[in-house]
């Protein structure tokens, strides 16, 4: 074997041990997420698989807004809300986090997948008992009874007179 077969060779087995380094690095950490403060399925806790959740809540979140903003179909299964309810805790003094700071359920995953969170502009990012103070329900909107809306939220409410009279606003 020549000088020269050996220096490519030992190039290969160099740049293929480089290669496989990661590999032998050790995992990359995954984000820390709170546990739910309920179970809604008895087998695996929350509405579907964990790993199920996980790899498609989006599609589950979307296929509800479209049932339930253009079909009229407005069921618990997949909402927001609910999510909410369950999965979002309150710190040590007693105060929740909002979906922009670190200690969020949603920030976890979201901060950690590099995915802005859009949600939130609308909807509440506390559970519904901790809506005193932090977020208020729209309950004159007859149209949206049930949609909390964030106290923050840059979405203009709707003038519920001008469209329950069939006027313009």
């Amino acid at each position: 074997m020549s000088l020269r077969q050996f220096s490519q060779k030992l190039v290969l087995v160099a740049a293929g041990l480089l290669l496989a380094l990661p590999m032998y690095a050790g995992e990359v950490p995954s984000p820390v997420v709170p546990k739910a403060k309920a179970k809604a399925n008895e087998e695996f806790g929350c509405v579907e698989p964990v790993t199920e959740m996980r790899k498609n809540h989006m599609k589950f979140i979307l296929h509800q807004r479209d049932d339930t903003m253009y079909k009229g179909i407005r069921t618990s299964k997949y909402a927001l809300a609910e999510c909410i309810n369950c999965h979002v805790s309150p710190e040590q003094n007693g105060t929740y986090a909002s979906y922009d700071e670190e200690e969020h359920f949603c920030n976890a995953c979201h901060t950690y997948a590099a995915v802005n969170i859009d949600c939130f502009g609308c909807h509440r990012d506390t559970p519904e008992e901790a809506s005193l103070g932090q977020a208020s329900t729209d309950k004159s909107d007859p149209y949206h009874k049930d949609f909390a809306f964030n106290k923050n939220s840059s979405v203009p409410k709707k003038n519920v007179d001008a469209l329950s009279s069939g006027g313009a606003e």
